[in-house]
C-alpha cells in the first residue's frame, strides 16, 4: 500500500522553528565582522578566529549533543543547547578583547550544535516515515535558509538603531524563547530489532572500517569551507572588492545604495535561492542516487566560485552569484544525512551523521580563519577563494566511489 503518513508533522514544524531561529542568529556574524574591528581597531584576523573556532565548537559538539539526545532525550538536548548559545551570546556582548570573543565562541558553536542539524534531524528523521524521509529532512534544511534570508539583513537594520552588543542581547532572547516550542516535538523511536540490539560502539566499529562513511567524511569538508567562509567574510569582500552601485540602478532605486547593504543583501539572497535548492535536492534524493546528486552539487559550486572571480565583481555579478551559490547552499545536507540513515540505519543517525558533521565544521574553521589571515596578510580575499574552489572540485571526486547499500544488505550479499 502507499505510504499515506503525513508530511507536515509537528515533530517536523518545531525542528523548523527551532533550525530558522537559531542559523538566523548563526548566519548574522558576518555582518559584524566590520563594526566589531573598527570599535576596537583589531586586525580582521581576530574577530575572524573568533567565528571560525564557534564553527570548530559546533563541528565538536555535534555528535556530542548527537549522544546526548540519545541517551537523555532530544528535548533535553536541546535545551541545553540553547540555554548554551544564549550564554555564549550574551557573553560575548560583554566582551572587550579578541582572547574572550575568541573564548566564548565555544560556547556558542557549542549552543549552535545542540539546536541545529545534528539534533534536529535525527528527530525529523525518526519521526519521518520512509516515503516523506527525503523531502522532510529538506524541509527541515531549507528552514535553516529560511532563518539565513532575514538574518543578516535583520542584524544590519539593528545596527543602524543599536550597538552590536545590544543586537546579541536581543537574539540571545531569542534563542531562549525556542525552549517554548519543545512540548511539541515527540519523536518516536523508529528503529528496526537489528539496530535496537546493536550498541552504539558496534555501529561506530561498522562505520568507521567502512571505506564509503570515510569518502562522506572527507567530501563533507569543501562543503564547511565554503560555507563558512561566505557567510563571514562575504559581506566584506562585497563592501571592499564590489564596484560601487550606480544611481538610478534597479539596486540603488530600492534602496540598496551602498556596497555594505548589498553585502548583507546577499547572504540573504544565498539563503533565498537555497530554499528552492534543499527541497528540490529532497525530492531527487527519492529518485536518483545520492552519491551523485552530491558529486553534481560540488561540481556546480567549483563552477560558479571560480566564475565568480574570474570576473570583474560587480553589484550584477554579485548578485548572479548570491542566487546561483544559493541554489546549491544547503542542498547537500539532506542528501548527506540521508545517505548516512540510509547507509547506517536510523538509531544512531545523530551521532553518526554528527561525526560527519564533524569534517564540515573543520573545514568551516579553516575558511573563516584562512579568510582572515590571508586577509591581514595579502589584503583581499583572492587566495583563499582559488583554494575554496579546489576543495570543492575534490568533494566532487570522492563521492563518486560511496557505496549507497545499507550495510546489512552488503553482508547478505558477501
Amino acid at each position: 500500500m502507499q505510504d499515506r503518513a503525513p508530511l507536515f508533522t509537528p515533530v517536523l514544524m518545531v525542528g523548523c522553528i527551532i533550525i530558522m531561529v537559531s542559523f538566523a542568529v548563526r548566519a548574522s556574524f558576518g555582518v559584524f565582522q566590520i563594526p566589531i574591528a573598527d570599535e576596537f581597531g583589531w586586525l580582521r584576523t581576530e574577530f575572524s578566529l573568533a567565528i571560525a573556532i564557534q564553527n570548530l565548537a559546533w563541528g565538536i559538539g555535534q555528535p556530542i549533543f548527537g549522544a546526548i539526545a540519545e541517551k537523555i532525550g532530544d528535548r533535553k538536548a536541546i535545551i541545553m543547547g540553547a540555554i548554551i548559545y544564549a550564554g555564549g551570546m550574551v557573553l560575548t556582548a560583554m566582551s572587550t578583547t579578541p582572547l574572550e570573543h575568541q573564548l566564548y565562541a565555544w560556547l556558542v558553536g557549542f549552543g549552535v550544535a545542540g539546536t541545529g542539524f545534528g539534533v534536529i534531524l535525527a528527530v525529523v528523521g525518526r519521526a519521518s516515515s520512509d516515503a516523506n524521509r527525503s523531502m522532510s529532512l529538506a524541509i527541515a534544511t531549507a528552514a535553516g535558509s529560511a532563518g539565513q534570508v532575514f538574518g543578516a539583513p535583520l542584524a544590519e537594520w539593528m545596527l543602524t538603531m543599536m550597538s552590536w552588543q545590544m543586537v546579541f542581547v536581543w537574539f540571545a532572547g531569542a534563542i531562549l524563547l525556542l525552549i517554548l516550542t519543545l512540548p511539541l516535538m515527540r519523536a518516536p523511536p523508529m528503529a528496526s530489532n537489528a539496530e535496537l540490539e546493536e550498541s552504539l560502539g558496534q555501529v561506530l566499529v561498522k562505520a568507521f572500517r567502512d571505506p564509503s562513511y570515510t569518502l562522506i567524511f572527507l567530501g563533507f569538508f569543501s562543503c564547511g569551507y565554503q560555507l563558512a567562509f561566505v557567510t563571514a567574510h562575504f559581506p566584506a569582500l562585497v563592501t571592499e572588492m564590489c564596484g560601487p552601485i550606480q544611481p538610478g540602478s534597479v539596486l540603488h532605486d530600492i534602496g540598496i545604495t551602498t556596497t555594505s547593504a548589498l553585502g548583507a543583501v546577499a547572504i540573504s539572497l544565498i539563503g533565498l535561492a537555497n530554499i528552492a535548492g534543499t527541497l528540490a535536492a529532497g525530492w531527487a534524493g527519492n529518485y536518483f542516487p545520492k552519491k551523485y546528486l552530491l558529486a553534481g552539487i560540488y561540481t556546480g559550486r567549483t563552477i560558479i566560485a571560480a566564475l565568480f572571480f574570474i570576473f570583474p565583481i560587480t553589484p550584477l555579478s554579485v548578485i548572479l552569484f548570491s542566487v546561483a551559490m544559493g541554489a546549491l547552499w544547503l542542498a547537500t545536507v539532506p542528501l548527506t544525512s540521508g545517505l548516512v540513515a540510509h547507509i547506517y540505519g536510523l538509531r544512531y543517525m545523530g551521532t553518526l551523521y554528527g561525526i560527519i558533521f564533524f569534517s564540515h565544521q573543520l573545514g568551516s574553521f579553516v575558511g573563516v580563519w584562512l579568510g582572515g589571515r590571508m586577509y591581514d596578510l595579502t589584503g583581499d580575499y583572492t587566495v583563499v577563494w582559488w583554494v575554496g574552489v579546489a576543495v570543492g572540485a575534490f568533494s566532487a571526486i570522492v563521492h563518486l566511489p560511496i557505496r549507497e547499500r545499507p550495510l546489512p544488505s552488503r553482508a547478505a550479499m558477501a
